[in-house]
């Protein structure tokens, strides 16, 4: 039996219809998987927390004085750092109140107090803080004579990173810095942190 043409024109129109359907569930599915993509790319990258990085660069020496005529030599020293903390994630870093501890041949020879503050999103914040070091020990006479003594800073700054204003992740920033003292021209001659 022949088919009428509206029979025919009525298949057509459902298949162009069924033809459409398919067209717009491909264009969903598309989109749905490039929106899985664009998430996981920003939980990567954006939501990930990284720890900051604390440093120390520049020291200037305030006051610089030695003994060395005594039998336990001694060291008095006033300096003021240049503190860094450098926040690499896409939020705010808050750091609580911590201390770099000052360390010569093993043995802490004082405390330098680090005010409680915040790191903007991917910035460097600097502070300046002064410390006051005092050590007699029987290795500082050969150092003295050398005309160098190595001290070393240590810190740990534990705070919490903001991401969107939403996430809260505790991280910490460590700090292990040595910095040469030139004890004739008082100065600091190298620093070099881990």
């Amino acid at each position: 039996m022949a088919r009428s043409d509206a029979e025919s024109a009525t298949d057509h129109s459902q298949d162009l219809r069924k033809k459409k359907r398919i067209r717009c569930l491909v264009y969903i599915a598309v989109f749905a998987v490039f929106q899985i993509v664009v998430i996981t790319v920003f939980a990567l990258t954006v939501m990930r927390a990284k720890s900051p990085k604390f440093r120390i660069r520049s020291v200037t020496i305030e006051e610089l004085t030695t003994d060395t005529n005594t039998a336990s030599p001694s060291l008095n020293l006033r300096f003021i750092a240049e503190t860094t903390v450098r926040n690499p994630n896409f939020g705010l870093y808050k750091f609580e109140e911590s201390s770099i501890t000052v360390v010569y041949r093993g043995t802490v020879i004082g405390d330098v107090a680090v005010p409680k503050a915040t790191a903007r999103t991917r910035a460097t914040r600097r502070a300046t803080v002064t410390g006051d070091v005092t050590t007699a020990n029987s290795n500082l006479g050969n150092d003295v004579s050398s005309g160098f003594v190595t001290l070393n800073t240590i810190s740990t700054l534990r705070g919490k990173v903001y991401l969107m204003n939403m996430i809260k992740k505790s991280k910490s920033a460590e700090m292990n810095c040595t910095f040469n003292i030139n004890l004739t021209e008082k100065v600091v001659r190298e620093i070099s942190c881990k």
